[in-house]
């Protein structure tokens, strides 16, 4: 018997003998029961409740299984890993032009996906601490937008180039082909700086044989309807021609990788 119940018993034997011995009335009795144990009847209807972890049985969760899997995505992956040109800044929430991009994807039926790897602010360096993160995604394809923070900030041009052959060797280790997007600067930098610094540029995809996109914002910098008020990123519509820029630079690439996936093993390059 547990010490509960054992109380219980202790106290209406000492209740009965009570009520004998003063001769109460049952109406009396009942009045002093009610009183005298009413907070004892409530402890027991709690003890009763809580219980110990014995004497409860424990319900099995729900199992996951009873939820669909969501089914893999088993596109192709480009990676868009820039700085605040590839953020959006400024722009909406879908505006950027990685997300026009995903939508001339979409309408040309090509299975790829793409990811938006650009943060405001970043550098070429930045960028080379980003760069395991971004190869998470398994890319197949990156478009490489960074340099134009290193330019603004006057960066040595060395630094950037650097940071980038550096960048574009790891993706390519990792089997990933890389498009690099050209940048210049406003006119108040000087020839004597904006020269080199584009050909930061065209060297590094020369010497590493990228196709190269000569000014990602061709047809939109300088155009003040397309261009935020700080004149450095494009509003919502020049986004969406930089996308346009862009496609027209990696559809050959995104056709070819399609085709080669669908090619049977001993056609594709490289096939002993």
């Amino acid at each position: 018997m547990s010490t509960v119940w054992a109380d219980v018993a202790m106290r209406l034997v000492r209740a009965r003998t009570f009520i004998m011995g003063n001769g109460a009335g049952s109406a009396g009795i009942l009045y002093y029961v009610t009183v005298r144990y009413s907070g004892l009847f409530i402890a027991i209807l709690l003890a009763g409740c809580s219980g110990s972890k014995t004497d409860t049985v424990e319900r099995e969760p729900v199992s996951d299984r009873t939820q669909p899997a969501a089914p893999a995505d088993t596109r192709h992956v480009l990676a868009a890993f820039g700085d605040s040109l590839t953020a959006g800044f400024g722009a909406a929430p879908g505006a950027s032009y990685p997300d026009y991009l995903q939508k001339l994807i979409d309408r040309k039926n090509y299975r790829w996906r793409v990811i938006n790897a650009g943060v405001s602010g970043d550098t070429s360096t930045d960028g080379v601490a980003r760069l395991p993160g971004v190869l998470e995604y398994k890319p197949e394809l990156a478009v490489l937008e960074l340099g134009a923070n290193d330019g603004l900030r006057g960066i040595p041009v060395d630094a950037t180039r650097s940071n980038l052959e550096q960048i574009t060797v790891a993706l390519e280790k990792a089997g990933c082909k890389v498009v690099l997007a050209g940048m210049t600067l406003p006119p108040n930098y000087g020839p004597e700086y904006i020269r080199p610094f584009e050909r930061v540029f065209t060297g590094l995809a020369a010497d590493h044989k990228l196709t190269l996109i000569p000014f990602l914002l061709e047809g939109v910098g300088g155009h003040r309807s397309l261009m935020q008020q700080d004149g450095l990123h494009p509003t919502a519509e020049g986004n969406r021609i930089v996308a346009a820029t862009v496609m027209r630079y990696i559809e050959p690439l995104l056709r070819a990788t399609q085709e080669e996936t669908k090619s049977p093993p001993s056609t594709r390059k490289g096939a002993p």
